[in-house]
């Protein structure tokens, strides 16, 4: 196991309240403390989306004592990966990082049922995402 983390990635929604919050979860639980996982909001929330909470908890994933947070700069030039969903133009853009766009549907205002088909779609992503990196690791 290496000693630093292989990347780290930054999940960037408006909010910071259902899917960067979904996708930290994920990559936290899959990855452990083999990538360095940050979520941010151009405009956080007050709080995560508790049908998103209770879509992560159906698959044994805890995102309940996550808070959203406020994207800074620091945060993306600390960060190998950004991956925005959704928040357009408010990101920073720095030479050197990789940026990805993931085109989801937002899980705010939705109950649970609508939220689970987003849910799976960013553990798909992710599940992507941990074998790029590793692939680039062993490049």
């Amino acid at each position: 196991m290496p000693s630093s983390p292989l990347a780290s990635v930054l999940f960037v929604c408006v909010h910071n309240a259902g899917r960067s919050q979904m996708a930290a979860g994920f990559l936290s639980h899959l990855a452990g403390d083999r990538i360095e996982v940050r979520s941010a909001g151009s405009v956080p929330g007050d709080q995560v989306n508790p049908s998103a909470v209770e879509a992560m908890k159906e698959v044994g994933v805890d995102i309940a004592g996550a808070e959203p947070k406020i994207l800074t700069t620091e945060a993306v030039q600390a960060s190998d990966y950004v991956i925005t969903m959704g928040c357009g133009d408010a990101c920073p853009i720095f030479p050197g990082k990789k940026y990805l766009d993931w085109a989801l549907e937002d899980p705010a205002g939705k109950g649970v049922e609508a939220v689970r088909p987003i849910r799976d779609e960013i553990k798909t992503r992710i599940e992507a995402l941990i074998a790029e990196i590793d692939a680039a690791q062993e490049a």
